[in-house]
């Protein structure tokens, strides 16, 4: 099973290559690839978040950045999973339904 995160802190997911992940990957059941998304940015900032388009507080990620890094990262075939506040529940079922999927 090969997954990519893409982050702008790929620095946060090294303990993923601990216990249970980490024997996964050592025997070659999971492959796991993490992309900082600054790697996508064209500014001398690696800005990858901007003021809302409608104004208001807080910042929204750049689709920009995202396009390019899902294109190149993303096979036709693969399953994006977009965490949200507002998204539906990960449990048991879902790993499940997701772990049947090609991989």
């Amino acid at each position: 099973m090969r997954i990519d995160v893409v982050t702008i802190f790929p620095a946060f997911l090294d303990a993923l290559r601990q216990a249970l992940p980490g024997k996964a990957i050592d025997a070659g059941i999971v492959d796991l690839a993490v992309h900082d998304l600054r790697d996508w940015t064209h500014d001398v900032h690696r800005s990858v978040d901007d003021s809302p388009y409608g104004g208001g507080p807080g910042m929204v990620m750049k689709a920009p950045v995202w396009g390019p890094a899902l294109d190149e990262i993303c096979s036709p075939e693969s399953l994006l999973v977009v965490p949200s506040p507002a998204g539906r529940l990960f449990n048991q079922s879902v790993a499940q339904r997701w772990s049947a999927e090609e991989h």
